[in-house]
């Protein structure tokens, strides 16, 4: 009996899903399969291999794809794909070697010369760089609208432009953690799309997937992972993942063997070994979180802060998160009084946490946006995206809450 039928939980079809034992000896846990390239059994069969793999031709019902080349697949990165779609309920998901590689490989699937991408502002450092810079040089032209826009500025953005193929969300915003409003984005790429041109919506969901936000149940065609945060977990590894339903996957899937943007085999082991672990660490760092934020509000030194669920967020902040999300994450961003220099001298006191980019490990790490991961846009974009010089974000990790909040009152004293 499959696990659909038991009507398991992903925490529990994690254990059985997507991988065989008997095909690998009887391995309780998957080997890795450091290998370049595989065996077929007839010419006939390679060379249907290389039709499904170039997308030549449709898979049949019932056929899957076979193994060819590690840059095309290999059985790690196919049993991690098998497993994580749970979560987030994705017919099916491709694994890439970072997520910058996911949400390049994924937008040039689909975009071409004349599109249009729209986008939630602000979004991480690498994403913007991607889309102010990288994509006008492909004739692919691209515009913003703030990160919890109304339905009404959002739809101003697509209305009038028949040349929009994307709506690109960031939920919550990378540093701002201002959430999007993702149902109204479907709605837009609905009422905009045509037989011709069918307006697709991404939605980056790091910060909160997959344990806390489900984009794809909210009406998003595609989710994408950095999956060097919470599903590795560790900061050991460096991935992203794409999710969707199988035939934009198919497309995906295609456009990654030609770019070559495919995980190895061992960095497929070691988010393997992690996800038993996802949800157990997210649920935990979250409640850390919580601790953190509660000590942080009262704080004579911080005078605003931005995390999921508060109210001072917002009312319609707060409406989204309702609607959204089933947690508030581990992800805090608050600003203290001063400016760059106040916020240097917090930072440089720091003992337990780490003063290092990236999130979602096991340990805490704190950082600067404005100076580190959003240091390349212009003065004018951090002001209009609302990042400051005396803003700093904490991914909060699995230390003893109590001694993190200690470590925040010495630093800030410093301030």
């Amino acid at each position: 009996m499959s696990n659909q039928h038991l009507g398991v939980k992903p925490q529990t079809s994690i254990f059985s899903k997507g991988y065989d034992p008997q095909r690998s000896e009887g391995a309780a846990t998957p080997p890795v399969f450091r290998t370049s390239t595989f065996l077929f059994k007839t010419a006939e069969e390679g060379k249907r291999a290389f039709e499904i793999a170039y997308g030549l031709s449709p898979m049949k019902e019932g056929e899957s794809p076979a193994l060819i080349y590690t840059r095309v697949n290999n059985p790690n990165s196919e049993i991690l794909e098998g497993k994580v779609i749970g979560w987030d309920g994705a017919e099916d998901a491709a694994l890439f070697g970072s997520g910058m590689g996911a949400i390049s490989s994924t937008c040039l699937a689909f975009l071409r010369p004349g599109d249009t991408l729209v986008f939630s502002d602000p979004v991480y450092g690498g994403t913007e760089y991607f889309f102010r810079h990288l994509l006008p040089q492909f004739n692919i032209k691209t515009k913003h609208f703030p990160a919890g826009a109304t339905k009404a500025e959002m739809e101003a953005m697509v209305k009038d432009d028949p040349t929009v193929k994307a709506i690109f969300i960031e939920s919550p915003a990378n540093p701002t953690m201002m959430l999007s409003d993702i149902c109204a984005a479907r709605e837009i790429a609905d009422q905009y799309s045509t037989p011709e041109k069918k307006i697709l919506v991404m939605v980056d969901n790091t910060f909160m997937g997959p344990i806390f936000s489900s984009p794809l149940k909210l009406g998003a065609d595609l989710v994408l992972y950095s999956a060097t945060k919470f599903f590795g977990g560790h900061s050991d590894l460096v991935a992203g993942i794409a999710m969707g339903s199988k035939a934009l996957m198919a497309q995906v899937k295609v456009n990654r063997t030609i770019l070559g943007s495919i995980a190895d085999p061992d960095t497929a082991w070691l988010i393997h070994r992690s996800l038993a672990t996802l949800q157990i660490r997210m649920e935990k760092q979250q409640e850390n979180a919580l601790k953190l934020v509660t000590y942080l509000a009262s704080h004579p030194k911080v005078y605003e802060m931005s995390y999921p669920g508060l109210p001072s967020m917002g009312e319609r902040q707060l409406e989204l998160w309702k609607k959204q999300a089933t947690g508030t994450g581990s992800i805090i961003t608050f600003k203290i009084k001063g400016g760059e220099a106040e916020s240097f001298r917090m930072l440089d006191a720091i003992e337990h946490m780490k003063l290092a980019v990236s999130l979602g490990g096991v340990e805490s790490l704190i950082q600067h946006p404005s100076s580190m991961t959003h240091s390349d846009m212009s003065p004018a974009e951090k002001i209009h995206a609302g990042i400051t010089e005396n803003m700093v974000r904490i991914s909060v990790g699995l230390e003893d809450p109590d001694d993190l909040i200690a470590d925040l009152a010495q630093a800030l004293e410093k301030a």
